[in-house]
Formats: structure tokens, sequence, C-alpha cells
């Protein structure tokens, strides 16, 4: 199911938005695989409007990255700032 994200593809994401390619846990590089996630997901409903369980998914992932961003909001509002303007995310 996931092979479109490989281990490559995971560290240029934590590479471009975490301190480093080996930075998994820090919320700009979980809000940036996120989204990518979310968009590849959001792809796939686009041809297959009744595949459930991945528009189960794909709401549980939103919900995911909307914590973690209102976290970053919450403990350092300049990097919430950076992680939305590089991502383009709306808010």
């Amino acid at each position: 199911m996931a092979n479109y994200l490989t281990s490559d593809k995971k560290q240029e994401i934590f590479g471009q938005y975490g301190k480093s390619n080996a930075d998994t846990g820090s919320p700009e590089s979980q809000v940036a695989l996120f989204s990518y996630r979310i968009a590849h997901l959001t792809n796939h409903l686009k041809q297959n409007k009744k595949d459930y369980s991945t528009q189960r998914s794909l709401l549980k992932l939103v919900g995911k990255r909307r914590r973690l961003l209102d976290y970053l909001k919450a403990n350092d509002i300049e990097r919430y700032r950076t992680i939305v303007k590089a991502l383009n995310l709306r808010k």
C-alpha cells in the first residue's frame, strides 16, 4: 500500500523540513510527511470515490496533522508559521 512512500522519499522530506535526514520526530517533519501522504490519498480518492477505508484513513491523517499543528501553534508560533508557509497550508 505505502510503496509510493519509499525510505528515500522519507529521508528527502525529513531533510527538507526537519533538522536533518534522521530527524523523524520533530513536529515539522511529521507535518510534512503527513501532508505528503494526504496529497497522495486525496489523488487516490479522486479516482476511487467509493474507497471508504481510504477515506477514513485520510480523515484520521488530517486530524493527526491538525493536532500537531495546534501543538506547534501553542508552543512555538514562529515554527508554526514557518511550516504552514513552507507547505502552503491554509491558515
